[in-house]
């Protein structure tokens, strides 16, 4: 079986439900929660369903490198086979992604590539959406790259945008619809029915 680990630094709904998901299906092992900065709502779920979880708090390290350096070895020495972004709001340096290559996926709440990249996070996506006077927004799983929610695209699903919406309400239909295609991919992917060739991604049933 596989196992991933989660990184999340918010209150853990996506990984919510990738730990119930798989409570009800089990297609991996989470054998990590790595967490942002200590007092997060993630942490608490990690705790009630027994899964361990690390901060690596920015403030801790020199630089980046040093703190990222320190998760690979962590990582490794627990033979994580892939990792799941889970509103995960640090900067990954690319040598980390490259030790990883095509193993590390987010989830982005916007119909990528559209309302992404740099800046673009939380109810910033929703907002941003609303003002522009998109008619449909939305979530997508991909993979990690380089570039800032450049990497090839995994799945979509789309949510309209409704009349009198404001972000918070937009950003709460669109996490419900998160709840349900992230966890589909992480199975996906876990069971190897997720083919990547350079940007074309299919996934078999």
């Amino acid at each position: 079986m596989k196992k991933i680990a989660v990184f999340a630094s918010g209150g853990g709904t996506d990984f919510q439900s990738v730990i119930d998901a798989n409570l009800k299906e089990n297609f991996c092992e989470i054998v990590l929660l790595v967490a942002s900065k200590s007092g997060i709502g993630a942490i608490d779920r990690a705790a009630r369903c027994g899964i361990p979880s690390k901060v690596f708090a920015k403030a801790d390290y020199p630089d980046l490198e040093a703190l990222y350096a320190e998760l690979y070895d962590l990582l490794t020495s627990l033979k994580v086979d892939y990792i799941v972004l889970a509103g995960w709001l640090k900067i990954i340096p690319e040598s980390f992604i490259k030790k990883f290559e095509d193993r590390i996926i987010n989830i982005h709440p916007s119909l990528i590539p559209a309302f992404c990249g740099g800046g673009y996070y939380g109810l910033k996506v929703h907002k941003a959406v609303l003002d522009y006077g998109a008619k449909i927004s939305g979530c997508t799983v991909h993979f990690v790259n380089e570039v800032p929610d450049g990497g090839a695209i995994i799945a979509q699903r789309a949510v309209e945008v409704l009349g009198g919406d404001t972000p918070e309400t937009l950003q709460a239909r669109i996490l419900e619809v998160e709840h349900e295609l992230l966890p589909y991919c992480v199975k996906k992917l876990c069971e190897g029915k997720v083919q990547k060739v350079g940007r074309n991604v299919t996934i078999t049933e």
